[in-house]
């Protein structure tokens, strides 16, 4: 998959908080959201995004790396690169996660040179939990978020050279 990573810009952000998805993926919606401060913390250098654009430079996804993947509630004292990933809706359910994830990986550990990587995904969602098992992500723990009822996988990688 040749895809392009870009930081995050501000029109893509706006793009991105405009994608609708369908029940029960509808958690990730950012209906009701103060807009305004997603747009500054999707924009702010200290939080690591980045687009994600196809072979025809269109936004597909974006991915994150280091706190934004952190769930409040979840053990994060080991150390580890956090990854956070999302595709365009029309994308998702299509067999596309793996190989986006794949190159998510190859670019935040080129970027980053983690040793090892950490992934929090909600734990309703069993294709995700899947496709990161293809990539050699091993569920760790799994907690319930603070202030909510969501319960979530931490799913971890130790990087081979």
């Amino acid at each position: 998959m040749n895809l392009i990573f870009a930081p995050l810009q501000l029109k893509d952000a706006a793009a991105i908080l405009s994608w609708q998805y369908s029940p029960p993926y509808d958690c990730c919606n950012f209906d009701g959201c103060n807009r305004e401060q997603t747009l500054n913390d999707f924009t702010h250098p200290d939080n690591i995004f980045f687009a994600i654009f196809g072979s025809h430079k269109e936004l597909e996804g974006f991915c994150s790396f280091g706190p934004d993947g952190q769930v409040p509630g979840g053990d994060y004292s080991q150390p580890a690169l956090d990854i956070g990933m999302g595709l365009r809706p029309d994308l998702t359910g299509k067999g596309l996660g793996q190989q986006y994830a794949e190159s998510v990986i190859e670019f935040g550990v080129g970027r980053f040179g983690a040793s090892q990587l950490r992934v929090t995904i909600a734990a309703f969602n069993q294709c995700a939990q899947t496709v990161w098992q293809r990539l050699r992500f091993s569920s760790v723990d799994r907690f319930t978020k603070t202030s909510s009822r969501e319960d979530y996988v931490l799913m971890t990688r130790i990087q081979r050279w």
